[in-house]
């Protein structure tokens, strides 16, 4: 596929946040309470670039700006700029196969240090939110819909192998022609940033860290 030249993800942390404020909740009910949202990705969007607490760490990327943000509450902590994002761009609905990358709001849910791109940190992507439009869209049955959330309530993490495609996350250079990372959007949907910059980014966060695509 030619390479494009650079153009300038409610989700799991709805649940997490549910969880904090509801920590009664089992696990079943809070996937349900997630099922039942019916906040738009444009709602989720339009709130998701301000930290949830006054010390909050938690990354931004911007489309727009090709850049990753790391903040501690409103306080900048690193910025790495040109990121590169998906071929096919990114994209509030993505489809498997498609090399978008998703917008919305996720969390991290693992690191692997052994990737062939140096470091990958994954992300909870489909998110519930991504699961809803994809039926309200038609690109989900409703079986596909239930199987979502019944994987989920089962893993506690959504399946990656359905028409929405998974595996999403942020990581470096690692393989790849660092050249091309420098002059063109190259991923299949993930973020990229350098070796040195993940190696950075892996130290400051964890588990959990919210991120905001965007």
């Amino acid at each position: 596929m030619t390479l494009l030249s650079r153009r300038r993800f409610g989700s799991l942390c709805a649940g997490l946040c549910l969880a904090l404020l509801m920590p009664s909740l089992s696990h079943a009910s809070l996937m349900d309470a997630i099922q039942t949202r019916d906040e738009t990705m444009d709602e989720i969007l339009a709130h998701a670039g301000q930290p949830r607490y006054s010390n909050e760490v938690w990354i931004l990327v911007d489309d727009d700006a090709a850049s990753l943000s790391l903040y501690r509450g409103n306080t900048l902590l690193e910025r790495f700029s040109p990121i590169s994002l998906g071929r096919g761009g990114a994209e509030v609905q993505r489809l498997r196969g498609g090399r978008v990358t998703p917008l919305g709001e996720f969390r991290v849910t693992r690191f692997n240090f052994d990737s062939k791109f140096h470091t990958f940190i994954g992300l909870d992507y489909p998110t519930p939110t991504h699961a809803r439009m994809a039926l309200q869209s038609g690109v989900y049955s409703q079986r596909d819909y239930d199987d979502y959330f019944a994987y989920y309530r089962r893993h506690g993490n959504p399946p990656q192998d359905t028409v929405l495609g998974g595996y999403i996350g942020i990581h470096g250079v690692g393989v790849a022609d660092p050249e091309i990372h420098r002059r063109f959007d190259w991923t299949d949907g993930c973020v990229a940033v350098t070796d040195g910059q993940i190696d950075s980014l892996s130290s400051m966060i964890d588990i959990g860290t919210r991120v905001v695509i965007r």
